[in-house]
């Protein structure tokens, strides 16, 4: 019992610790993004999660001496561009937000093709074993309403980037993009207890280990 807590409260924990960067990360790429004096500290907010995960997949490779040393070099190069990144790190924070909903719409997308396996399809496995006619059914549409999430979200962002103000592009990709990817996964948990069974349904914390799961598998099966 004693374990039990522990472990929870250690997830929990966790859960809260990245939500708490999260928050504190949208927060500053608003500031950043919005200000009328860009700054070399906005650049560095900017180019943080690509730099994080740079150095991430360096030190998780086999080459990781030579990874990490390729890594050091582009911060050096990057640092040469200082000056230019100031003036459009913009783009930077553009690229990353619709750059990762396209990637998602695209990952999402493809499993619909015939004779694919849709996405959310393969989640369920995961957690159910085998899919009944109706779960096979709901998470193919599951699938298919993500991808049009993410998609229209990655389309969305450019539009506003394009036409509006960069403070109103940025309160949506920065502010608001949490809350509506939260609010996404409610409705779509919503229509899963109004659709099916109860002996078909999932919690969200079940989908997300059956993702990290099947991240895992897939990088296994690299060479």
């Amino acid at each position: 019992m004693k374990t039990e807590l522990t472990t929870r409260l250690k997830q929990a924990g966790r859960w809260g610790g990245l939500l708490t960067v999260g928050i504190a990360y949208a927060v500053l790429s608003h500031r950043a993004a919005a200000s009328l004096k860009p700054d070399l500290l906005g650049a560095l907010v900017a180019l943080a999660p690509l730099l994080g995960l740079a150095f991430m997949l360096a030190w998780r490779s086999q080459q990781r001496a030579l990874m990490l040393a390729l890594s050091l070099a582009a911060c050096v190069v990057i640092y040469g561009f200082r000056n230019w990144l100031v003036a459009h790190y913009n783009w930077v924070f553009l690229l990353q937000h619709a750059g990762a909903y396209a990637l998602l719409c695209a990952a999402f997308g493809k499993t619909l093709r015939r004779g694919g396996t849709p996405m959310i399809s393969r989640f369920a496995s995961i957690v159910h074993g085998s899919l009944t006619p109706a779960l096979a059914r709901y998470t193919r549409a599951a699938t298919w309403a993500w991808a049009f999430y993410f998609g229209a979200t990655a389309g969305l962002s450019l539009l506003l980037f394009w036409l509006a103000p960069v403070a109103v592009w940025s309160m949506f990709a920065n502010l608001l993009g949490m809350p509506l990817l939260g609010l996404m996964f409610v409705a779509e948990y919503a229509a899963r207890c109004y659709v099916l069974p109860a002996a078909d349904r999932a919690g969200p914390l079940a989908a997300i280990r059956a993702y990290r799961q099947a991240t895992s598998e897939d990088r296994a099966r690299r060479p």
